[in-house]
């Protein structure tokens, strides 16, 4: 796919005809690699996951210069850019003028005759997910789920006419979940793209469900600001970071720069559960991957993860599992 880096003077500062996007092998074999960057205008890195019709790809950019973006190539992928942090501003020769996707946000696009110019602002960290399906795909995906945005998107894409939101989505918590279990994913070989395949299915389904929600008017998006919402997934990232020594709500929201009201009413809207309900459940998933990879000891385990003892973490796991960490095990 040819691109074009240019900057406000138009000077070009890249040039590739390559692309990174791969098309899934013919084999059912899982095709990973690794993409970096380095350059004076920005670097980025990026991970990407293809399989039988499904590519994932995420990573970070960093942005030293404001950027012109030019890209052309007839697509055959329907492609979903979750922008996690970080906006970037598009426009489609004959299709659209303006589309501008922010951080939380994401937007569907197929466009089959790709003649596209992104701005992208200075700015220290970008953190983008993507997730694309061959036309083929899309469309088998369509046809065996139904639902009436996923045929008229399939539709659209069979006649090769473009695919499109007209403004940036909001990313859901559960969105944002199927996200990060698919950064965490530790699983290999066939069970990794069995894995991977049905929570590409599942942002799939939430985004369509999303869509049909709004065109019935009973979509309400959380009732966070951007900003405190922003704050929010800081506080989370805090919370994890000191998970075996936690800090107060009242310390947590001084240092998300919140009110321990905003911290916890956020909270509740963001991740639909407490703060410390978050925690406990993040403790236990890291737990159970711990326990299945049976290197480490019981009791190790449960001071690593902050348990004032083994008889405590023991019965936390049984609440949320159903059975005991040495059951676990075994079934390993």
């Amino acid at each position: 796919m040819p691109v074009t880096i240019r900057n406000d003077a138009m000077d070009v500062l890249f040039h590739s005809d390559e692309t990174f996007e791969r098309a899934p092998a013919a084999s059912h074999d899982i095709e990973e690699h690794i993409h970096r960057l380095d350059y004076d205008f920005g670097n980025a890195q990026f991970r990407e996951i293809a399989f039988e019709g499904f590519v994932i790809g995420y990573g970070d950019m960093q942005v030293h210069q404001r950027l012109h973006v030019e890209a052309k190539e007839p697509q055959q992928y329907v492609g979903t850019h979750f922008m996690l942090k970080g906006e970037i501003t598009s426009r489609v020769n004959g299709v659209v003028d303006k589309l501008t996707t922010s951080s939380r946000q994401y937007n569907m696009l197929y466009m089959p005759d790709l003649d596209e110019s992104m701005l992208v602002e200075q700015q220290p960290k970008m953190k983008i997910f993507g997730l694309s399906f061959t036309s083929k795909k899309f469309i088998e995906l369509a046809m065996a789920n139904n639902g009436p945005v996923l045929d008229r998107f399939a539709e659209k894409v069979e006649n090769r006419k473009p695919v499109y939101f007209d403004h940036g989505m909001h990313i859901t918590p559960r969105m944002m979940r199927v996200i990060e279990e698919v950064h965490q994913c530790n699983f290999k070989g066939g069970l990794k793209k069995l894995f991977l395949q049905s929570k590409a299915i599942e942002l799939l389904a939430l985004q369509c469900e999303q869509a049909e929600q709004e065109e019935r008017g009973s979509y309400k998006a959380a009732a966070v600001s951007r900003t405190d919402e922003e704050k929010i997934y800081h506080a989370r990232d805090l919370l994890i970071a000191s998970s075996q020594e936690p800090p107060s709500l009242n310390e947590l929201a001084r240092k998300a720069g919140l009110n321990e009201f905003k911290l916890k009413s956020g909270f509740k809207k963001v991740f639909d559960n407490t703060v410390f309900g978050y925690l406990s459940d993040y403790r236990l998933e890291q737990a159970r991957e711990m326990v299945d990879e049976g290197r480490k000891s019981f009791t190790d385990i449960a001071d690593e993860l902050g348990y004032s003892s083994p008889q405590h973490f023991s019965l936390a796991f049984r609440k949320k599992f159903g059975i005991s960490p040495r059951e676990a095990k075994g079934k390993g």
